[in-house]
């Protein structure tokens, strides 16, 4: 976990934890990723469904 963590974010979970710029940078990304994933879910859903 901590590898895919490092992998991802560019650093460890030890500094993520320790570092309140880190925090903010990583649950700002979650957060896009997030609006992105309810963006194509929708998108989909009206193709889906027929709609444009």
């Amino acid at each position: 976990m901590e590898q895919a963590f490092r992998d991802v974010h560019g650093f460890g979970i030890d500094e993520y934890t320790n570092d309140t710029d880190k925090i903010v940078q990583v649950e700002q990304r979650r957060e896009a990723d997030y609006r992105q994933g309810q963006q194509v879910a929708a998108r989909l859903e009206r193709q889906v469904h027929g709609h444009s």
